[in-house]
């Protein structure tokens, strides 16, 4: 499948949907980068940002088209395992499977907060008091590259 099928699919109904990590930026570039090279299989978002976006969560099996910040597709993942769970419970496996260096849970979690405490989020969750504690309910979900795109 090519990028121009990849994007035609992304607007039509039951099509790929888009994976997009983080907000575009330099994070998202650093993320994408890491997926395309295999050191990140696997990212945490929040219940609440899928409640708020109104989205379903991914299922084992389904297929995105990963997004980089130019809102280009650039690859095609694949979900291989989703977990609901709290915060606190995210592991050392699944923190180093994030492909950002981690290598302890406190650093994973520094970072998240980071993110999930930032300006955008709080803009985006439209709370801007938000705050992540041990209870907050992640999705914790596994992917792998199917296929690079361009």
């Amino acid at each position: 499948m090519e990028q121009s099928e990849i994007t035609e699919q992304l607007e039509k109904p039951g099509s790929l949907k888009p994976l997009e990590l983080a907000f575009p930026g330099p994070l998202r570039d650093q993320l994408v980068a890491a997926v395309l090279s295999g050191e990140k299989t696997s990212t945490t978002g929040l219940l609440v940002e899928y409640e708020v976006e109104g989205d379903e969560l991914p299922r084992v099996g389904e297929r995105w088209a990963l997004i980089d910040s130019q809102e280009r597709p650039v690859a095609v993942v694949e979900t291989t395992e989703v977990r609901v769970l709290p915060v606190g419970e995210i592991d050392l496996p699944f923190a180093i499977e994030e492909g950002e260096g981690y290598t302890t849970v406190a650093e994973w979690r520094a970072s998240h907060e980071r993110f999930w405490h930032g300006a955008e989020m709080r803009e985006f969750l439209g709370d801007p008091e938000f705050t992540v504690t041990d209870a907050t309910v992640a999705v914790a979900e596994r992917f792998k590259v199917v296929r690079r795109l361009g």
